[in-house]
């Protein structure tokens, strides 16, 4: 595209400032003329908005333009304003004007004059180049430094593409950053991908009221993470209202729609008195819905009509009550399987998925313990007045012992700060420190946790084939050899190590639990996936099966 070939100029006539009688006008500062007055300003065309009770005035200004700007066309608009401080009128004048106009940028820089008219005329200006109703930058003109000097004063061109002003760039990156490290609670995550998810959270949380589905295990910091976007919308005073958490898992039967809804005085036996309810607390604030896989159908229902329309029934009402109020929904079920087994409402998912973020589980972020430990024992100083210190043999037993494949953390950031916690404390009678021997200890109690949560947890992954857990050995892989070889294809019996025959057992045992190839090879992988760049899962297990002529079709 080629550069513009002329410069034309809007703005409104300044009753005030751009007066002048006689020839004394001259030696004055009038802001509209002194655009004229520039060496290195050249103005093709103005255009001047005039109130016609000031024409008088706006052909006086059109006379002394010419005289110092002989090449300039000036052309007089004429359009009324009852109150020039009316928001609503001044704007309104100002659009339709914009709309009437031919624009041509292509071939024409257009400049907005905004030092005069009245502050709300000025401001409707902003606006309306902002919107790209009047498709250029901002002029603005300033008397000059010292009196005496020349009449032209200043002028500044205001671009409204931020990014032009590095200055500008640099507060708004450090605002971002800001606000990121606020959701990370100001942890230096290292895991990328995390990292990457945050980024989205932070530019999500504040830019945008809708609904927000946070999925992930439990204790992968789901609820954590509600709070702080809650505190960040918060200080960008983009809130009002209060966050009101609410376990779905906790409510049952009649109970759960008054609990969320509320309910009227008399509405059933015991209502001896009106309730607000959850939504209705939750105002012009955030509302969590943690498990909200666990609502019943009746409540689902309702749930959706107040998302979409702010408004609901009260148990036992015949008015509808208001509630304006940003949703952000938890749940560690597979919601997409929920809807096909009849258990949630389509339309209901729908309405809370446009933005859905999964948490991944600790055991997938093992580079991540590390920072983690530190903040844990943060606020454990900050809970209990004590500040605690790892020997540091035993720090690195720990992380050591962490980040390996003994490692489950069945239960995410939950386990974590349970095993921080219990150091801590009892670090607190070994003079301020936590030893290697409370380190040994915990391991231990650790892996007894975790064995003892074996089977329930193989039930669990068994049951929910999409889940993010790494499944657990199953009963096929404490067969003997023998019933092992027994259960393999044919062309496998007999030429196999023992060896071999129990993984490729245990292999097969995960292939026909998971949906797919892919699936199946990031659970047999799931440790060894998040040290590689890009883990490619489902080629690796492909590789394997291959090894005895094995395809996925055929498991």
């Amino acid at each position: 595209m080629s550069e513009p070939q002329q410069t034309m100029v809007l703005g409104l006539l300044g009753t005030v400032l751009d007066r002048g009688d006689g020839p004394e006008r001259w030696n004055q500062w009038r802001p509209t003329l002194s655009l004229f007055q520039h060496p290195d300003l050249k103005i093709d065309r103005y255009a001047c908005i005039v109130e016609p009770k000031h024409m008088e005035l706006a052909r006086l200004l059109s006379q002394d333009i010419h005289h110092v700007s002989p090449e300039t066309e000036v052309t007089l608009h004429e359009l009324p304003f009852e109150d020039p401080w009316d928001f609503e009128e001044v704007f309104g004048k100002l659009h339709t004007f914009a709309r009437e106009q031919t624009f041509d940028p292509g071939q024409t820089r257009y400049l907005i004059h905004i030092t005069t008219g009245s502050h709300v005329q000025q401001i409707c200006l902003f606006l309306l180049t902002e919107s790209r109703h009047f498709p250029g930058a901002l002029i603005q003109t300033a008397p000059p430094k010292r009196s005496g000097s020349s009449t032209s004063g200043r002028y500044s061109i205001i671009h409204l593409d931020l990014s032009r002003y590095d200055q500008l760039a640099a507060r708004f990156q450090q605002e971002t950053q800001e606000a990121l490290d606020f959701l990370k609670a100001g942890i230096p995550t290292r895991n990328p991908g995390f990292n990457r998810l945050m980024e989205e959270i932070e530019q999500v949380a504040t830019h945008s009221r809708s609904p927000i589905l946070l999925t992930g295990p439990t204790g992968s910091g789901k609820s954590h993470l509600a709070r702080r976007i809650y505190e960040l919308k918060r200080t960008r005073h983009q809130l009002r209202g209060n966050l009101v958490e609410v376990n779905c898992a906790t409510l049952r039967g009649d109970a759960a729609r008054s609990a969320l809804f509320g309910h009227v005085r008399g509405a059933f036996t015991g209502a001896q008195r009106a309730r607000q309810g959850h939504l209705l607390c939750a105002d012009g604030g955030v509302l969590f819905l943690d498990e909200i896989a666990e609502l019943g159908a009746d409540e689902q229902a309702m749930l959706l009509k107040a998302i979409e329309e702010h408004r609901f029934h009260p148990v036992g009402s015949d008015s509808e009550v208001k509630s304006d109020f940003q949703l952000i929904a938890g749940t560690n079920q597979d919601l997409k399987k929920l809807v096909s087994d009849g258990r949630f409402r389509d339309d209901l998912l729908a309405r809370i998925q446009l933005w859905s973020f999964e948490l991944p589980p600790l055991r997938h972020r093992l580079e991540d313990i590390e920072p983690n430990l530190e903040f844990e024992l943060d606020q454990f100083a900050r809970n209990n007045g004590h500040r605690l210190i790892f020997h540091r043999d035993a720090r690195q037993r720990f992380l050591n012992f962490a980040t390996s494949p003994e490692g489950v953390w069945a239960g995410n950031f939950r386990d974590l700060n349970a095993a921080i916690c219990r150091m801590a404390t009892l670090g607190r009678g070994c003079g301020g420190r936590i030893t290697r021997n409370l380190v040994d200890a915990e391991i231990q109690r650790l892996r007894r946790q975790w064995t003892s949560e074996l089977p329930t947890a193989t039930t669990a992954q068994t049951a929910d084939t999409t889940s993010n857990e790494t499944l657990l050995p199953s009963d096929e892989c404490r067969l003997s050899v023998s019933e092992i070889q027994a259960s393999l294809p044919s062309s496998l019996k007999g030429g196999l190590d023992p060896f071999d025959v129990v993984q490729l057992a245990y292999v097969i045992s995960v292939c026909k639990q998971s949906p797919s190839i892919s699936e199946a090879g990031r659970r047999l992988y799931s440790v060894s996936r998040t040290r590689r760049k890009t883990p490619n899962d489902a080629d690796r297990l492909r590789k394997y099966l291959l090894r005895f002529g094995l395809t996925w079709s055929d498991l």
